[in-house]
């Protein structure tokens, strides 16, 4: 891989090697010094043209735990606000010797643009274009998908996973349905009629609008955040409805198998989409889901810039180690 624009566009092997990868860079974290020279002398930029807290925090500190030189751009302050385009921007960043671009940005698309325009030579990773895609958080959702589920190794196959709200809107569903799909899970989507995206029927995962019928042994249990600033229209009757019809509270969540796990990207809007009680409940992992998008995010710096596997990411940990 050249980038990482689309979780449609990673093969099975490429994302069993990201997982890999990102376990054995995990260890890191676990040492006083949690640092690895991998990408000394590399500049890795995160370009975002909207507001972010995880996926901005977790890109800096992936970058900065594999030594590369980190320079965070935000759109509010800089010469967007003045007008500069996207090409504009790329340029400068170009000229400053920018090896590694992390883009957000509202329009979707925007990151394919950038990777094939020819502005830029380095890497471009999707930090999240519009309602289209954000393959990083896919990643780190199958990561901890298969460290609950699967013992940590292998892929997906044979688990149910049920992906529920506002889809319509949501470019971690599009993701996270190709990427889990791929692995060989079973993905199913719950909505409203509303939140669907027009083509849904050709996206590789059943739906359904009843969440009880859907919740029963399922596996694991993925809540959408409803996007407020992305509607310019009523899309259900009120959120007290929303909440009644496909929230997960402590009732829904025992619905899942015995060994079921709640996951959420964040950030959460408590009482509407899930219950304060599942979300801090024993079956929840969201606080971990975000060690981990660490862990996946050095995981995929380390394969598009350090080129280099798993098990060269296992030599590279001991040799600090030692």
């Amino acid at each position: 891989m050249r980038h990482l624009l689309s979780a449609g566009d990673v093969s099975r092997d490429d994302a069993i090697t990201i997982l890999d990868t990102a376990a054995e860079l995990s260890r890191v974290t676990d040492r006083a010094v949690k640092k690895l020279p991998t990408l000394r002398g590399r500049t890795v930029v995160n370009l975002f043209f909207e507001d972010s807290t995880r996926t901005r925090i977790s890109f800096e500190a992936a970058a900065k735990r594999l030594s590369a030189d980190v320079i965070t751009f935000s759109a509010k302050g800089s010469s967007v606000s003045k007008g500069e385009s996207l090409k504009d921007t790329a340029l400068t960043l170009e000229a400053m010797g920018a090896d590694a671009v992390i883009v957000r940005h509202g329009a979707s698309g925007a990151p394919h643009r950038l990777a094939h325009s020819g502005w830029i030579e380095g890497v471009v990773i999707n930090a999240g274009d519009g309602t289209h895609e954000h393959p990083t958080q896919a990643l780190l959702d199958a990561y901890t998908l298969r460290s609950h589920l699967c013992d940590g190794e292998g892929d997906l196959g044979g688990q149910r996973i049920v992906i529920v709200g506002d889809v319509l809107h949501s470019r971690v569903a599009r993701s996270n349905v190709l990427l889990l799909r791929t692995l060989g899970a079973d993905v199913t989507v719950v909505a409203p009629p509303t939140l669907l995206p027009v083509g849904i029927e050709s996206w590789p995962c059943s739906v359904s609008y009843d969440l009880d019928e859907a919740l029963p042994g399922a596996d694991a249990v993925m809540m959408l955040r409803v996007q407020a600033e992305r509607m310019n229209a009523a899309y259900f009757p009120t959120t007290h409805e929303y909440a009644r019809r496909y929230g997960l509270n402590a009732r829904r969540a025992e619905l899942l198998s015995s060994r079921g796990i709640v996951l959420h990207p964040g950030p959460m809007n408590r009482g509407m989409e899930i219950s304060a009680e599942v979300a801090d409940g024993p079956r929840s992992v969201i606080v971990e889901q975000v060690t981990n998008g660490v862990h996946v995010r050095m995981a995929v710096l380390y394969l598009l810039l350090g080129s280099a596997d798993a098990t060269n990411a296992a030599e590279a940990v001991e040799e600090v180690a030692t």
